[in-house]
């Protein structure tokens, strides 16, 4: 689908919405017709074959929400937002999430929520 849509519309990227208009689903755009900026956080890049890598972001109050979630960026059958390039193909993205594991905190380099032993609100004294 990915490599279809670059044919048509020229380098991707995506948006993971933050629940406007289509729920929280990503939002497939070609590069420039969605701004990024200071408030978004780049996750990475997809990198399919015979396309420019695609670039996934999310907002930083939604990433400070969802960082320690592994997301997969999914394609089912079904009508999605009429903002992502894909809507007409009768086709749209979704995300598939699932928690990271302790090892993938790890390596990722994510400050855990809370350090072994610490309290989640600092105590009165």
């Amino acid at each position: 689908m990915l490599r279809g849509l670059a044919a048509k519309h020229g380098p991707l990227m995506f948006h993971q919405s933050g629940g406007c208009c289509d729920g929280s689903s990503p939002m497939c755009y070609p590069v420039g017709m969605f701004r990024t900026g200071r408030s978004d956080v780049h996750l990475g890049d997809l990198g399919v074959s015979g396309i420019d890598p695609v670039a996934v972001y999310m907002s930083a109050s939604q990433y400070e929400l969802w960082k320690f979630t592994h997301i997969t960026i999914d394609l089912v059958d079904g009508r999605g937002s009429g903002f992502s390039v894909e809507a007409p193909e009768g086709k749209r993205f979704l995300i598939r999430s699932r928690m990271l594991t302790d090892a993938e905190v790890a390596e990722l380099g994510i400050e855990p929520r809370f350090a072994v032993g610490a309290h989640p609100v600092p105590l009165a004294r």
